[in-house]
């Protein structure tokens, strides 16, 4: 006689339990990742959160914003002049130049490669625009646009060699930073300076300033406002989705952190000139590219390369174009610092784009948190970085402080930039966030 496993036992209507199923004993919890906690705890959580975060290597921007805060009280002890209106103003404008280049930079360091022609490419792109307006009597506007194409062909030719060809991009640019020197040597003739309208199109880049104080004010309000909205929509996404989202009380904490400097600065603007054109167009390209960066499918392919091209190969992403194009917006990035630089002293000349320029763009990328070893880095980097460095040389010049000690002091901020970069990377990997 046979007996049912399945049936029933002496009247009894309940079955046996799946032999694949294992009963769940009582005491047992379940793993729940902490970040998923956030919006349970509250600011608490994010708190909490933060913490957490730090203790596993991610630091974000906080090494950089120490830093300048650190620097800015040194050379304000030393020199009530350092945080003034017009030396804070003027830092700013010239930091506006080198940034730009460091921002193209960023896009490069984020594949996990560098551009040793930036310095050369600005020099040159500043070159063509001066003999084309000044010696061939090209409409400025048109000179500018072409200076710009220089800088995105190079940057194009660059990126063919390396993603093409297999040529190693520092190879490739090497080449690029004494070829590109030599041509600009070149056109620029056995003259060697070549004077800019003084009213013109380009010398108004950084000698414009918008005198109405509502200018300054303007823009910081624009700035602090656009960041409270974008903030607001990007939680309620994020409630959508069921995934953390910041509370509103901590939105509203981070919006007046970053009110606080955006007026202080406005009003200082507004102590000496006003606000600067060259400020306005500097943040103007760092907020739009962030928003390629971080909003669009083309940023999270640049991203997706620097942390591993097999993998972004194998999810069918067009590594050669991506690489491609990369270099084409840093050559194009670097001929509009170009102009920015040719702007501050109004001419082009045979010291264009060299000394330390090429050191000072690589060095601003990596100082403001782009990571060398690719995959992590935003524009931002490229603002935060410049800061630091410009900051270190204003308050260089106000102490009267020999070239040579700048040199030196922003060489060990890089290395500590560098320095913090690998330990924070090897502290995820320990905590498993790399």
């Amino acid at each position: 006689m046979s007996t049912d496993v399945t049936g029933t036992s002496n009247g009894d209507d309940s079955r046996e339990a799946p032999r694949d199923e294992v009963p769940v004993a009582p005491a047992a919890v379940t793993a729940v990742d902490p970040r998923l906690l956030v919006r349970e705890k509250g600011l608490a959580g994010y708190w909490s959160e933060s913490v957490r975060r730090l203790r596993s290597g991610e630091l974000g921007s906080l090494p950089v914003v120490v830093g300048l805060v650190v620097i800015a009280l040194v050379f304000q002890l030393r020199d009530a002049a350092f945080l003034g209106a017009e030396n804070l103003s003027n830092l700013f404008v010239t930091a506006a130049g080198t940034g730009l280049i460091a921002v193209g930079v960023v896009f490069v360091l984020i594949l996990g490669e560098i551009d040793l022609s930036v310095g050369s490419v600005s020099g040159l792109a500043a070159a063509v625009l001066a003999v084309l307006n000044v010696q061939h009597g090209v409409p400025e506007w048109l000179a500018l646009i072409a200076a710009l194409a220089t800088g995105a062909v190079i940057g194009t030719l660059h990126g063919f060699f390396f993603a093409r060809i297999g040529v190693p991009a520092f190879v490739v640019t090497l080449a690029g930073l004494l070829g590109w020197n030599g041509l600009m040597l070149q056109v620029l003739g056995a003259n060697g300076t070549i004077n800019l309208d003084d009213i013109g199109l380009v010398a108004s880049l950084t000698n414009h300033y918008f005198e109405d104080i509502s200018a300054a004010y303007g823009l910081a309000t624009l700035g602090v406002a656009a960041y409270l909205l974008f903030s607001f929509r990007d939680a309620r996404r994020r409630e959508a989705a069921g995934v953390p989202a910041r509370p509103p009380v901590e939105i509203v904490l981070r919006t007046a952190v970053l009110a606080v400097p955006a007026y202080a600065v406005a009003w200082l603007f507004n102590q000496y000139k006003g606000l600067p054109l060259a400020v306005v167009i500097f943040l103007g390209v760092v907020v739009a590219l962030d928003l390629v960066l971080r909003r669009t499918r083309y940023g999270r392919t640049v991203h997706a390369l620097g942390g591993s091209v097999e993998a972004a190969r194998r999810a069918g992403i067009d590594v050669a174009a991506v690489r491609i194009s990369v270099f084409a917006l840093s050559g194009t990035m670097a001929a509009l610092g170009g102009l920015f630089l040719a702007s501050q002293i109004n001419a082009a000349n045979q010291s264009s784009g060299s000394g330390s320029l090429l050191m000072n763009a690589i060095a601003a990328a990596v100082i403001g948190g782009t990571s060398l070893f690719g995959g992590r880095g935003k524009t931002w980097s490229a603002l935060l970085g410049v800061l630091v460095i410009q900051s270190i040389a204003s308050g260089m010049a106000l102490l009267g402080i020999a070239a040579a000690v700048q040199y030196m002091i922003t060489g060990a901020v890089l290395l500590a930039a560098v320095v913090i970069d690998s330990v924070s990377r090897r502290t995820q990997k320990t905590a498993g966030r790399a």
